[in-house]
């Protein structure tokens, strides 16, 4: 059997030691199991060595569940598939999928998974299951405990469990008599138990994430079914799970949001009873402390903003329905319902989506607010608790009083109103003020239980609730709750610590240290909502490891331990440096807004040295022909034979660096063409210009796209639109791809006209008129520089194209349109807070000329692959909307769920081609099982590197709708 490798490298053991919570074990190896045969050889060797193994998903935990002292097993890497059954209505999904990831394979159908927490960017099936994930509307009804229909899981013993499988009792009664007959006893003991049973079926009655799931020897009947639901919950003691399948729930798309805003938190809570009967599928509590710091949030919404707060609190309310006449009865019953009660300002539920986003950005602000503003060397620590609703003003008012005595300025509250499920966040000195953390962990406990409440609702018990499992439950549910470990795991080798201990002092031990680093991540919470989206997640560290890395070289430095900082260091410039992509995704997932390419590019200019600052000094000065060299190079090294420039620059790469000269890549086109030396483009005279057009300087050093088809649509006799030389039909006849200026250059040349050209032929089009800069060949965003740490010569760059647009768009009068996305975002940063206005040439398409085109020649299909730079600006409904226009079905556009940053970045995708090409692995393949005509982008080096990935020429979207628009008998 293929028993997965066991890593022992400090800086692996070290960047994926941190999760989420407060505490902190370094494992003595790490190992990524590729299947469930390597599961099952990692837990027969665990046995023999006696070697306790912890399984880590996604790392959001925040009660320290997925942390260990030795050996951690990262199951997100080859336990994604996603299958979508029965059109929707069910799903079987592996334990490293995302939630998000689910979900957008299940949108095209109209369903979702029921649990719906927060951290849905990054936590996987795996801590769903193994948290029992509910979240802010799914309650106890559509956890993942109630919308499992079946698991298949390994056994600590090796064994595996499959309940979709009809003979999965018989075989578990088979292969594991001892674990079945005890299972059957402990369901004899719990049934027969009045008192057993009342206990279970209150601290059940709401959400509890706290021990066990031991409600499963109630709900079911056969040994097989209730080890699959205790499994569920119980934080990987039990077992692994290799897979699941879960009942789906419909998406309802119409949707209304308003904020019922009340004079305290005793008349907010008051409210409650009124509000749950009025069926509101959210209801979610904002204490005064939450709504000042709402107010402080970028955007807070009116609502909130207006509000002069006192000693006010706020129900955030949603009503969700499939028909527009069912949302309008129910918010007009909510507004009766609003009507009655003595609100401190006026409720308005809206459907608009702009506003409604306000009101959920501010409410899952609150998270980053608080935690990103914390002191210097404390921790934000987040936890929740149940009660009875009828008990929630109490205990709202009983944690305040906590607050205040223990010392604990600016925390609060806010959670799951309607659930009696709240949030409570503090930030806290662990080294200074673990005495203090202690004495209010016991002063909540009691709170809580006081009031009959669960000590954990949703983020599981890990090792801050563990020693007061027993406290909570009593002495017979706690022996039950050992029983069932003891049965599963007599040996005790998955996740010991967590769920279950002896130690009453556990939950304040390996508590995680702080220490001070470079500013641009300092804020960082170790919550892994960026991995996802990092294009190196699988080939070297995510965000979070080049943070934690960078603070666990300090920690070492700081114990004297030189060996272990000095090997961080020397690893640290190829994984952390050389293999970012610096594209800033983490930054749009990150709660508390940290990019985590600012730090790269702070480390990389730190480390840069003088000859190659100069050298980027002097292409700073003289960009224009640096620019046109580079295109004459890569001309003439695409007339040579392949292997002849590869075999140079692979020389040269070996000679000089992997990281300062570029691999001479397949994918690379001929020369661009040149920037014309200002002037109009377009329709019109100076007096009709809209826009000041900045050509992007990528165009000039990287042509369009070649190969049969390139560009054209199939239309001009290429053979073919894919990049494969079929068109999968009846090769049309020779027509040209362009309009009458350049048509005789492209007839049959098999080469794409360029986003350039396509927007110059889209504004003759429509009738619209742009301005080409004078200097327009020498200017560029500074991205280029930027990237490479080099702040002098980016500061030039940008102040030199500040000067000429400022100029060129009579001081701001006119906005700047610029035709490759990532240089459109390089643009705006560069022009921020000069006046000018900065879009995309796709959005400007979009805007002021899609209504003016016509479509004579549509698309059969398109593959679209959206940028990071689409993101950040917002433009990828633009992207989406512009190739929809181009075909006769939109269903026939194709989005890749898999799509993320293709890691080419301007030029490391030659400099690191493994970057690309791990980046863009699973959206490749995607895009492998469903071909399509057209494949388009918005952004010139990512087109290279889909291509790259793929093998098919992507083009410009603007080249696809020159295509589509292009008049009768041209």
């Amino acid at each position: 059997m293929d028993t997965p490798v066991l890593d022992t490298d400090v800086v692996a053991r070290r960047a994926q030691a941190h999760d989420a919570s407060h505490y902190l074990l370094v494992p003595r190896a790490v190992t990524a199991p590729q299947s469930e045969a390597q599961v099952i050889a990692l837990l027969a060797r665990a046995h023999r060595d006696r070697t306790p193994v912890t399984f880590r998903a996604g790392g959001t935990s925040l009660a320290g569940q997925s942390q260990s002292d030795q050996v951690l097993a990262d199951v997100r890497r080859h336990f994604r598939d996603i299958e979508v059954l029965d059109g929707g209505a069910r799903v079987k999904v592996g334990p490293g999928a995302t939630l998000r990831q689910v979900n957008a394979h299940l949108a095209r159908h109209g369903t979702r998974l029921g649990p719906d927490p927060a951290s849905e960017v990054a936590c996987t099936i795996g801590g769903v299951i193994a948290n029992n994930s509910s979240g802010m509307a799914a309650g106890i009804a559509e956890n993942s405990y109630r919308t499992l229909e079946s698991l298949r899981f390994v056994l600590p013993s090796g064994t595996v469990v499959d309940t979709s499988d009809p003979g999965a009792n018989a075989r578990l009664r088979e292969d594991e008599p001892a674990l079945h007959e005890g299972l059957l006893r402990l369901m004899r003991e719990v049934r027969e138990d009045p008192e057993l049973r009342r206990t279970i079926t209150e601290r059940f009655a709401m959400k509890n994430t706290i021990g066990y799931g031991i409600n499963a020897l109630l709900d079911f009947e056969e040994p097989a079914q209730v080890l699959a639901h205790l499994v569920v919950g119980s934080e990987g003691t039990l077992a692994f799970v290799s897979s699941a399948v879960f009942r789906t729930v419909p998406v309802q798309k119409h949707v209304a949001t308003g904020l019922l805003t009340a004079p305290s938190l005793q008349a907010a809570t008051a409210m409650l009873p009124g509000v749950v009967d009025a069926g509101f599928a959210t209801v979610e509590l904002l204490d005064a402390r939450s709504l000042l710091t709402a107010q402080q949030l970028a955007g807070s919404p009116q609502e909130i903003a207006a509000l002069t707060v006192d000693q006010h609190a706020a129900l955030l309310v949603e009503q969700r329905a499939d028909s527009p006449e069912e949302l309008a009865q129910k918010v007009a019953d909510g507004t009766r319902l609003a009507d009655g009660l003595s609100l401190s300002a006026p409720f308005e539920m809206t459907t608009d989506a702009v506003r409604r986003a306000a009101l959920w950005t501010t409410r899952k602000g609150l998270y980053a607010a608080v935690a990103g503003a914390r002191p210097t060397g404390t921790t934000a620590l987040l936890e929740d608790v149940v009660v009875p609703v009828p008990a929630l003003e109490d205990t709202c008012v009983g944690l305040q009083e906590m607050f205040d005595r223990h010392g604990y300025a600016e925390s609060v509250i806010f959670g799951h109103a309607k659930d009696g499920n709240i949030h409570f966040l503090l930030n806290e000195h662990l080294g200074d003020g673990s005495h203090r953390f202690e004495a209010f962990t016991e002063d909540m406990v009691e709170l809580i239980l006081g009031h009959g409440g669960n000590l954990k609702a949703e983020h599981g018990t890990g090792r801050a609730m563990a020693p007061f499992v027993e406290r909570q439950y009593g002495a017979e549910l706690y022996q039950v709750m050992r029983e069932i470990k003891q049965l599963v795991d007599p040996a005790g080798v998955l996740n010991p610590g967590v769920v279950l201990t002896e130690d009453p002092s556990a939950h304040m031990q390996d508590l995680k240290p702080t220490v001070q680093i470079e500013q641009e991540a300092d804020r960082c919470v170790e919550c892994g909502y960026c991995e996802p989206v990092c294009p190196s997640k699988d080939l070297t560290l995510t965000p979070r490891q080049r943070i934690v890395l960078r603070r666990e070289e300090q920690l070492a430095r700081q114990r004297g331990d030189e060996e272990t900082a000095a090997a961080i260091a020397k690893a640290y410039d190829y994984q952390g440096l050389q293999t970012c992509a610096v594209d800033g995704m983490c930054v749009t997932t990150c709660p508390v807004a940290i990019n985590t390419g600012d730090l790269v590019r702070r480390l990389r200019s730190e480390e840069a040295g003088a000859v190659a600052r100069a050298g980027w000094d002097q292409a700073s000065k003289h960009w224009g022909a640096l620019t046109q060299v580079a295109s004459a190079g890569i001309s003439v090294a695409g007339a040579m034979p392949r292997a002849l420039p590869r075999a140079a620059t692979g020389l040269a790469r070996a000679v000089i660096s992997t990281d300062v000269m570029p691999d001479y890549r397949p994918e690379l086109p001929r020369r661009g063409g040149s920037v014309r030396k200002g002037g109009l483009i377009g329709a019109g005279s100076k007096a009709d210009v809209v826009a000041v057009f900045m050509p992007a300087c990528v165009h000039t050093m990287f042509g369009a796209a070649e190969g049969p088809g390139a560009g054209c649509g199939g239309d001009c006799g290429c053979s073919g639109a894919d990049g494969t030389g079929s068109t999968g039909g009846t090769p049309r006849s020779a027509r040209s791809g362009t309009d009458a200026g350049s048509a005789q250059k492209h007839r049959g040349s098999g080469r794409g006209i360029g986003a350039t050209a396509a927007l110059t032929q889209l504004a003759e089009r429509a009738g619209v008129a742009l301005l080409v800069p004078e200097d327009a060949a020498s200017l560029c965003c500074g991205t280029p520089f930027s990237s490479k740490g080099m702040t002098k010569a980016k500061e030039r760059m940008r102040t030199r194209l500040r000067e000429e647009l400022l100029e060129a768009t009579d001081q701001g009068r006119l906005p700047v349109v610029v035709d490759a996305m990532s240089c459109t975002e390089g643009v705006q940063v560069a022009l921020e807070g000069s006046g000018i206005k900065v879009i995309d040439a796709i959005t400007l398409v979009r805007r002021t000329m899609l209504e003016r085109l016509t479509v004579t020649r549509p698309a059969q299909s398109v593959t679209i692959h959206p940028t990071c730079s689409t993101t950040h600006l917002g433009a990828t409904d633009d992207l989406v909307t512009l190739a929809r226009a181009c075909v006769k079905d939109p269903d026939d556009v194709v989005v890749p769920v898999a799509w993320g940053c293709c890691g080419y970045a301007g030029d490391r995708g030659m400099l690191h081609p493994e970057l690309t090409a791990s980046a863009t692995a699973r959206e490749a393949a995607e895009v492998a099982a469903r071909p399509t005509q057209w494949y388009v982008s918005s952004n010139r080096t990512c087109e290279l590197g889909m291509q790259a990935a793929t093998g098919k020429a992507y083009r410009h979207v603007l080249e696809l709708m020159a295509a589509a628009t292009r008049p009768s008998g041209v």
